[in-house]
């Protein structure tokens, strides 16, 4: 059964960083891409940046291009958000997603979500 597992929300002012993790379990997941999204509330869904598991190769929300950065560690089957420069704009509910799809900028590409973690930046 795959499980996605994020950690690492909280609280941090404007212009901090936050680092999120999600630990992925329950398959080998060589062939997906992972990727990022957030809903704020009262807002859709919105797609932060994606990562192929395989070759690394990243994507990113025009948003937050320049401020975040996705990796991956294929040996522990973690894949990271480090979030700097944060607005308080970035404010919503963290998610990771797991596809074997093409088109990463679409939730529903995405066959397996974590339960979401709550980032929260005060001005």
């Amino acid at each position: 059964q795959v499980q996605l597992a994020e950690s690492g929300g909280g609280l941090v002012q404007a212009g901090g960083s936050l680092r999120l993790s999600c630990a992925a379990s329950g398959r080998t997941f060589s062939g997906y891409a992972m990727g990022w999204f957030r809903q704020a509330p009262g807002k859709e869904r919105e797609f932060v940046g994606a990562i192929r598991w395989s070759s690394g190769l990243a994507y990113y929300a025009d948003s937050v291009k320049g401020r975040f950065i996705i990796s991956r560690d294929n040996a522990k089957n973690m894949v990271y958000l480090q979030m700097n420069s944060l607005k308080p704009e970035d404010t919503a509910i963290y998610y990771c997603a797991a596809t074997r799809g093409s088109y990463l900028y679409s939730g529903s590409e995405y066959d397996y979500w974590g339960q979401g973690t709550q980032v929260t930046v005060s001005s």
